[in-house]
């Protein structure tokens, strides 16, 4: 799986989805600065990782949105490759326009790090096919602005496509309907708030997230 990580300033999960790519497919990843204006060919996947691009200011992940490398990630997005942004990540997608609705302020006004209940909504896509649909995983979470927000309309028609990906098994954050990821409509772009990379290793205390990156893989080769 030849797979690229995007790095913009405030980026601090690049390495860690740079590993557990590396981990789960023997190959490693480039690394591609956000002022590219074109990538590597040939891509499998492109991963837009965690942090706090350009600190959060304005509102999060509009100003990593305009980044030149956006431009070539939407045009491989158009042609198939997948697409997977977590955290800052599935922000940036919404800023940018690659999913519908908008990541918003915690409910509770806090920064919230822990593990979460995550209940697997659609087992379709090439994301979440080792997974069963309405299986219950355990995922851990690092956000401020994770209360995924969108109009009725709009809500309807993803729960009615069957593009939530994953649901909250409980209140976290605020986010409409517990949403905690959404896929695109063509299938090849999922945002979401929990943080896959951080459980793939026995070592982190669960494998919960390894089936995701392990979907890819399969869907892939």
């Amino acid at each position: 799986m030849k797979s690229a990580v995007i790095v913009f300033p405030g980026s601090n999960c690049d390495r860690d989805m740079a590993v557990a790519l590396e981990q789960v497919s023997g190959v490693k990843s480039v690394m591609v600065w956000h002022r590219e204006t074109e990538l590597p060919e040939d891509l499998d996947l492109i991963a837009i990782p965690g942090g706090f691009s350009y600190g959060d200011y304005l509102r999060s992940g509009a100003m990593a949105a305009q980044s030149p490398v956006m431009r070539a990630v939407k045009e491989a997005a158009d042609r198939g490759v997948s697409v997977l942004g977590v955290c800052n990540g599935f922000q940036i997608l919404t800023e940018a326009r690659m999913l519908p609705g908008a990541l918003m302020r915690n409910s509770g006004l806090s920064y919230i790090c822990r593990e979460v209940d995550l209940k697997v909504e659609n087992s379709q896509s090439s994301f979440t096919s080792r997974y069963q649909a309405g299986e219950e995983i355990v995922i851990p979470v690092a956000h401020h602005d994770g209360n995924y927000t969108a109009d009725e309309e709009t809500l309807d028609r993803l729960e009615g496509e069957g593009r939530v990906a994953f649901r909250y098994s409980g209140e976290v954050n605020g986010s409409a309907r517990d949403i905690a990821g959404i896929i695109n409509e063509s299938g090849n772009v999922l945002g979401m708030m929990p943080h896959p990379e951080r459980m793939i290793d026995p070592a982190h205390g669960r494998t919960d997230g390894r089936r995701l990156f392990e979907g890819m893989l399969e869907a892939i080769g």
